[in-house]
């Protein structure tokens, strides 16, 4: 096997990239990645330098995995501040590191990519050495793997890596015919709650659309774009993605998008939620809105992920990080994993040793939040199981 890095997505071509992309995970294809790149959304001003990591063998491009030297730890979702402040507070720089991630983007999925599943453990073997080896030569601080598959982080640990939990919260599927068959499996009070949440939508005069990727209109993306920045702006902040990143993959990958409009009785539009799917799984991941309307988040970036989820016979439904209200709507906290390697022993020893104790406290959290969970006691049970 023969290691190697790149500086740009454009280096590897799109066909080698593809022979490898084995799983539909739509954030690890190729036109998703060269977009951020080609509309400078990821670039070394904005504090993500791409470094793509490539395995060959016999001149053929045999794995992959998404890099990048990162200034900072925007857009990156596994918070590491403190780590940083630690470095600084002693004198020492933590940034540049080595990330393995993608931007901007907290859902849990693959990270290598591999033309055969069963040199995995090799293959990751060979890539956990060579980002080590880029590491100690580069000076950087440390090495990050964020939120991949259990799998790929139990081979990151057995190459001396430290493994963070973190938690996000999931909708599973429990073979669902229709939303009105999901609400029998809750409780009668979190039922009626949900059933009023969605009548305020109709009493407002509001109602939603979706749209699959090749029925977006430029129109109603830039009226999208609108609200995403709208709702960051309120935040005091842009939003990392800009209107020629949705404009190129609304283009180049219709198949992987979902679009949730919200339409007034003027017939405006005022809200939207930008989302993502495969063969199994719904990501939601943008959303915004020019109006307040009482529960309009809850509608337009829950319940009709929800009712795509069921129509269409998807697994499960990753609505984007945190949010403890996601729960009482059917989202069942779940734990995240993410590998890092620290190249200083002294702030390793001290890091795993926060990573210990946190991962006992978010344990035992997620185990407290699933008391919160809508559903009858045997549905939970029978919903954990699947999981």
């Amino acid at each position: 096997m023969k290691i190697d890095f790149v500086e740009a997505l454009a280096e590897i071509s799109k066909d080698d990239w593809n022979k490898i992309h084995l799983n539909e995970y739509p954030f690890l294809k190729y036109d998703f990645l060269k977009s951020l790149e080609d509309t400078k959304c990821v670039a070394s001003n904005k504090g993500w330098t791409p470094l793509h990591i490539t395995v060959e063998d016999k001149n053929q491009i045999i794995g992959a995995m998404p890099m990048y030297v990162k200034t900072d730890s925007q857009g990156e979702f596994i918070f590491d501040w403190s780590w940083a402040d630690a470095y600084y507070r002693n004198g020492l720089d933590y940034y540049p590191k080595l990330v393995s991630s993608i931007p901007f983007t907290p859902a849990s999925g693959p990270r290598l990519l591999s033309i055969d599943k069963n040199k995995n453990v090799e293959m990751i073997k060979a890539v956990s050495d060579a980002m080590k080896d880029l590491t100690q030569e580069n000076n950087f601080s440390s090495s990050h793997v964020l939120l991949a598959n259990q799998n790929e982080l139990d081979a990151f640990s057995e190459e001396g890596f430290s493994i963070r939990t973190s938690y996000s919260y999931h909708w599973f599927n429990n073979n669902y015919e229709n939303f009105d068959h999901y609400l029998e499996d809750m409780t009668s009070r979190q039922r009626k709650n949900i059933k009023k949440e969605r009548q305020k939508i109709h009493d407002q005069d509001v109602h939603l659309v979706r749209y699959i990727g090749e029925d977006i209109t430029s129109s109603m993306l830039e009226s999208f774009y609108q609200f995403y920045q709208v709702t960051y702006l309120k935040r005091g902040m842009r939003g990392y993605l800009n209107l020629e990143f949705f404009e190129s993959i609304i283009k180049l990958i219709p198949e992987s998008i979902m679009l949730v409009m919200a339409v007034n009785k003027s017939g405006d539009f005022v809200a939207g939620a930008f989302n993502f799917y495969d063969d199994e799984k719904l990501y939601g991941r943008y959303w915004g809105c020019l109006e307040e309307y009482d529960s309009l988040h809850f509608e337009t970036c829950y319940y009709q992920g929800i009712e795509f989820c069921i129509e269409n016979a998807l697994k499960s439904f990753d609505p984007g990080v945190q949010g403890e209200h996601k729960i009482k709507r059917g989202f069942c906290p779940i734990e995240t994993y993410s590998a890092h390697w620290i190249r200083d022993i002294r702030f390793k020893e001290a890091i795993d040793d926060f990573l210990n104790r946190e991962r006992v406290h978010i344990l035992q959290y997620n185990e407290d939040r699933k008391s919160l969970l809508p559903f009858r006691k045997e549905i939970i049970s029978n919903l954990y199981e699947k999981i």
